[in-house]
């Protein structure tokens, strides 16, 4: 079992595991098999789940709340992250000739509307600005966001993929906190491990959100020199651990960061998420530890 814990100072909690679903159009489950499933990591204590208008073509969010509706009670368990501001092409909005993002007013509260119809709530736990957008007005953002907050449709706020900068700006135009910063952070992507990212939420004693922790699968897939050093180093760190899975070596490594940061799981599969909560109880050495982290980066530490 896991459990919520403070994901920023304020007292706003979410679980140690965040369950994902960005792939639940492609999991082909049935209503009813996708609430077991919502119950099955519920029972693990895994309680917040982290969505976009986007996933799925536009369609996880509905799939998840014809879920929920069978069985509306689990609502108060739950704590529902959900994302805006990118628009994709889509024969659902004919209109639109070009990949792009908006973070006008008008768009983030029209997004908010369409994700509680779809996830069938009336209100979210937490909002965030999907990708940093260029063109972000953050005094409209601010405004936006209070507007949705004094309604009671959000709860908190937070951002994805922003750099230090970017997060300060947003918050300099907030008179309450943003919860969390939603980034990529695996072997194959240690970008944010170096360019103040974490160090930012350690600061700040927010707890990132972390997506595509196993990479996407191309650990496990790639034929790339990085890829090929990377299995090796967590073969045998599993050996040296008694035949850990290599993904439970890869959460193991992530719950090492200071930062404290939350993984999302994007698997579907109930056998894969248990296996990623065993990973809690994995403690690396160092020398584990920048063993990947070597095998990652292709040259040893400076």
């Amino acid at each position: 079992m896991i459990s919520r814990v403070e994901a920023a100072p304020g007292g706003f909690q979410l679980s140690e595991f965040i369950q994902g679903y960005w792939r639940l159009a492609e999991w082909n489950m049935s209503a009813q098999q996708r609430l077991d499933f919502l119950k099955q990591h519920l029972e693990l204590g895994i309680t917040s789940v982290d969505h976009a208008d986007i996933y799925g073509g536009y369609s996880c969010e509905q799939l998840f709340g014809e879920a929920l509706a069978l069985e509306p009670a689990l609502r108060q368990q739950l704590e529902i992250v959900t994302k805006c501001d990118i628009k994709l092409l889509s024969a659902k909005y004919p209109d639109r000739t070009i990949k792009h993002y908006d973070t006008s007013a008008a768009h983030i509260a029209y997004s908010v509307d369409n994700s509680l119809q779809n996830l069938g709530t009336d209100y979210l736990d937490l909002l965030l600005i999907h990708r940093p957008d260029p063109l972000m007005n953050a005094d409209e953002v601010a405004d936006a966001f209070v507007q949705l907050k004094q309604s009671g449709k959000v709860r908190h706020f937070g951002v994805s993929n922003f750099t230090p900068y970017q997060f300060d700006l947003l918050q300099s135009r907030l008179d309450f906190p943003l919860v969390t910063n939603q980034v990529e952070v695996n072997p194959v992507n240690i970008f944010a491990l170096h360019d103040g990212t974490l160090d930012q939420m350690q600061m700040k004693r927010i707890r990132p959100m972390i997506w595509s922790a196993l990479g996407g699968g191309s650990i496990f897939t790639a034929q790339t020199e990085q890829a090929h050093r990377l299995r090796t180093v967590l073969a045998n760190v599993s050996e040296e651990l008694g035949g850990a899975n290599l993904d439970q070596v890869i959460y193991a490594w992530l719950l090492k960061l200071p930062c404290q940061p939350l993984p999302i799981i994007g698997s579907g599969n109930i056998e894969r998420v248990c296996s990623a909560v065993a990973a809690k109880a994995i403690n690396l050495t160092r020398e584990q530890w920048f063993s990947i982290w070597e095998a990652a980066a292709g040259h040893e530490v400076p």
